[in-house]
């Protein structure tokens, strides 16, 4: 919840000194996550030119590997997914509680992967931790420059 500043009292019973800046709470952030995600997937699929595409987003060409050999991009690949149902545990016993959906719950889900290799190793970066990454980054560096947000 942001931090107000009513009738100059600041919300959340804070000091003056106080920080003045909003949180976000980890679905508020995970929904972020999931609708960048989903524009970065449909930038690059209209991108005429992807390569550029991913210089421009500041997708690595080139990884550090395990034995001081870097991986190379490669490829990029894109999984489309439709969840039908949910299981869990269920109590006293190691069956698993299935709930299917009905139709109209069964939603589509894409996600992209980079695709690194080295004579080794093969490593598959998926989008939404780069994108995870990228965030905490842009976080960390704005709040090393006094912006808050």
């Amino acid at each position: 919840m942001p931090h107000d500043i009513v009738d100059g009292h600041i919300g959340h019973n804070h000091a003056a000194g106080d920080h003045l800046h909003s949180h976000m709470s980890e679905t508020d952030a995970a929904a972020d996550l999931q609708v960048m995600t989903a524009q970065f997937i449909d930038g690059f699929t209209a991108a005429r030119d992807k390569a550029a595409y991913l210089r421009i987003a500041g997708v690595p060409l080139e990884i550090d590997g395990p034995g001081g050999l870097p991986l190379k991009l490669v490829d990029v690949t894109l999984t489309t997914e439709w969840q039908v149902g949910t299981a869990s545990p269920s109590f006293g016993t190691r069956e698993l509680s299935y709930l299917p959906f009905p139709g109209e719950m069964i939603a589509e889900r894409t996600n992209m992967g980079f695709v690194y290799v080295s004579m080794d190793e093969k490593k598959v970066v998926d989008l939404r931790d780069f994108m995870a990454e990228k965030l905490q980054d842009d976080e960390s560096m704005l709040l090393k420059s006094g912006n808050r947000f």
